[in-house]
């Protein structure tokens, strides 16, 4: 029953996925309203309201989706298909045809027929019929309708007799489901509290998304995100039950991983703070803040249990005080700029003299229950016998494995390949897996693959944290999986922590590399540039080019080793061995490859200056992304020595950049 329920909060992401683009069209709206409030401001709030408006069939075909064994198209149909057939048998026109009397006479809960409520209903019954029948053979005469085709039918036939059995529930159930969210809304402050609690404690069994559906969504009449984004319902009430994440996502939880940090061992500070600082900057600007949270919840669950406490702390608080923002996807800095605008926030930006609060209490709260009860945070716990660099998981890797499918190789192997994983599946940070028997897994060797961390919910359902591209990993995996790839095949070549990204015999000593500019522009360090990931080096050292043109070159000679499936990066690897990243702007991964035409494919020898990518510098711009293209060393381990020969900030794809010998 908790798997189940487990992929039904998978399964509600799906939909809650296509709200940002709502949320980002209102919130525009509200902001050009703010200057002049006419047909563009108008044009867009109605764009935006157009996807809202259709949330019930939204969730009715994400979760029949998200359900299927398979996720087969023919599952979303089905689930169209049972949302259709209520809410248009039971609406209240409809009602009184079939009674035979008027629209004023029919009771006001055949008004609200199409709601998330009857959507999720809907697309659950529809994946039932999917997973039972989607193979069924009928008769010669009837084989057309055989299989796949026959779930849809199926769905219009169940739910027929569903709406007469609704006729007469629904009235009473809809009742029931108003008197429930009236009685949370009536424990004010306190019912914001207990639901920011019981939010967070839900998180590691991933339950919390049929929770948030009853507050969040239109199950029990709530609806606070709807509410907010529709500018509906009391201000200062409308969005109680998100204005309190912000404090914790944006400032709280980057406090309390600054406390982790500072907590470590020395020796692990460094590998502790690159771990801290991700997850903190996802936590801040997107509201992701599940690598935070599984960094801990499991190694120091006590600490776990303040968090929710504290994050119930701040539900209430701000919903006693009438601040109000809201959020389509998370509580990070997007959605509260986003916010602001709108109508009925009430008070927000008090929200961030609460967040500063927050983060005090977060980190000497934090700092307090570590050091006063030894809790075992990252960096505090001994070193492994892994931790000295030797090998944990021995795998075979050739010339075309990104970093995410050595790391999917990584992690196959301690799974035991196919003969322990049953299914693949991921959301939005984590891989979702089913196993035969989590008790075979090597749980060592998974956390040195570069995974954050991992929870085993029962014999068969194991979660690996991995972060917010978790979806290559994931592809990576399934085609491992689907497959069957034998582990006989991955075994052989040991891959260390610190030989991962290229194994020491395919380094060459005392060779010399040298580096050229990728295009016509302005030459930076790699400390300048507006990203922490690339300017602490955390990746490795290099440079970046400011561009003038979208005309990219080849910064090395060597091989092409990798092709980004969003187009935004190529790999590179020299004869010596050196691995070269070219990244081309910042959080254009966000852009899906749109403007990026890339010129070279896996596995092409390559001379430094030739066409790699014809880049829309102007399209980047566009989206709010910034274009510095960035040259990474990402296997500075085999580095002894590294000149840079820049001789001014102009430069050009003939300019001499750097020089670096290999060990």
């Amino acid at each position: 029953m908790k798997t189940y329920f487990q992929r039904l909060g998978r399964s509600l992401q799906l939909p809650v996925a296509v709200l940002p683009a709502a949320a980002l069209l209102v919130g525009v709206g509200f902001w050009w309203a703010s200057a002049d409030n006419g047909f563009i401001a108008r044009f867009l709030q109605a764009g935006g309201n157009a996807i809202l408006n259709q949330l019930p069939l939204l969730f009715a075909v994400g979760t029949a989706l998200g359900m299927a064994k398979d996720k087969d198209g023919s599952a979303a149909l089905a689930g169209l298909v049972a949302f259709e057939v209520p809410t248009n048998v039971l609406k209240s026109s409809s009602v009184a045809t079939l009674l035979g009397t008027k629209v004023a006479s029919v009771d006001p809960a055949f008004g609200a027929i199409s709601n998330v409520f009857i959507g999720i209903m809907s697309g659950l019954i529809a994946a039932a019929l999917y997973n039972r029948f989607h193979e069924t053979k009928l008769p010669m005469a009837l084989s057309f309708f055989s299989g796949k085709r026959l779930v849809p039918i199926l769905a219009a036939l169940v739910m027929l007799i569903i709406s007469a059995v609704l006729l007469v529930v629904w009235p009473p159930l809809y009742n029931a489901l108003v008197l429930f969210g009236k009685f949370v809304v009536g424990l004010g402050p306190l019912g914001a509290g207990i639901y920011g609690f019981f939010n967070r404690l839900l998180i590691p069994t991933g339950l919390h998304q049929a929770l948030n559906s009853v507050f969040l969504f239109n199950v029990a009449g709530i609806n606070d995100i709807g509410k907010f984004l529709a500018h509906e319902g009391p201000k200062g009430v409308t969005g109680m039950y998100q204005a309190g994440f912000f404090p914790v996502m944006m400032f709280g939880l980057p406090a309390g991983a600054y406390a982790i940090y500072r907590n470590a061992r020395p020796e692990r500070k460094q590998e502790v703070g690159s771990l801290m600082l991700a997850g903190a900057f996802a936590s801040f600007f997107t509201g992701v803040t599940e690598p935070l949270e599984f960094s801990f919840m499991f190694v120091a669950w006590p600490l776990y249990v303040i968090h929710a406490f504290f994050m119930g702390l701040s539900m209430a608080f701000a919903a006693f005080m009438h601040w109000t923002a809201g959020f389509s996807f998370s509580a990070g800095l997007i959605d509260y700029v986003l916010s602001l605008k709108n109508p009925i926030a009430n008070h927000p930006l008090m929200l961030i003299p609460q967040g500063l609060v927050m983060a005090a209490i977060y980190y000497f709260g934090f700092n307090f229950a570590i050091q006063k009860f030894n809790l075992m945070t990252p960096g505090r716990e001994p070193l492994a016998e892994t931790d000295d660099g030797t090998a944990s998981t021995s795998i075979k890797t050739d010339e075309k494995d990104d970093k995410y499918t050595v790391q999917a190789k990584k992690i196959y192997v301690a799974l035991g390949g196919a003969e322990n994983l049953t299914a693949v599946d991921n959301c939005t940070t984590r891989l979702r897996l089913q196993l035969k028997d989590t008790d075979k897994i090597d749980e060592v060797a998974i956390k040195k693959s570069g995974a954050v961390g991992l929870n085993k919910l029962d014999k068969i359902n194991l979660h690996i944290i991995i972060g917010t591209e978790v979806q290559f990993v994931a592809d990576a995996l399934s085609k491992l999986f689907n497959e069957k790839t034998p582990l006989s095949e991955l075994e052989g070549s040991l891959i260390t922590d610190t030989a991962s990204k290229a194994t020491d015999t395919s380094i060459k000593s005392a060779v010399l590399n040298e580096f050229y500019g990728v295009a016509d522009g302005k030459y930076m360090n790699i400390e300048d540039v507006n990203d922490q990931t690339f300017s602490q080096k955390m990746l490795g050292d290099g440079f970046a080019i400011e561009p003038t043109t979208g005309t990219i070159t080849s910064p090395v000679d060597g091989t092409v080793t990798t092709v980004f499936p969003t187009k935004h990066a190529i790999g590179f690897t020299t004869d010596s061995g050196l691995e070269v990243l070219l990244h081309m702007g910042i959080d254009t991964v966000e852009l899906k490859g749109k403007p990026f035409d890339v010129k070279v494919s896996d596995g092409e020898l390559v001379k430094h200056g030739d066409l790699v990518a014809q880049v829309d510098l102007q399209a980047i711009k566009a989206a709010g992304k910034q274009t510095p293209m960035m040259v990474i060393i990402t296997n500075m381990d085999a580095v002894s020595l590294l000149k840079f020969k820049v001789m001014n900030n102009q430069v050009s794809s003939t300019t001499k950049i750097l020089e670096a010998t290999t060990k």
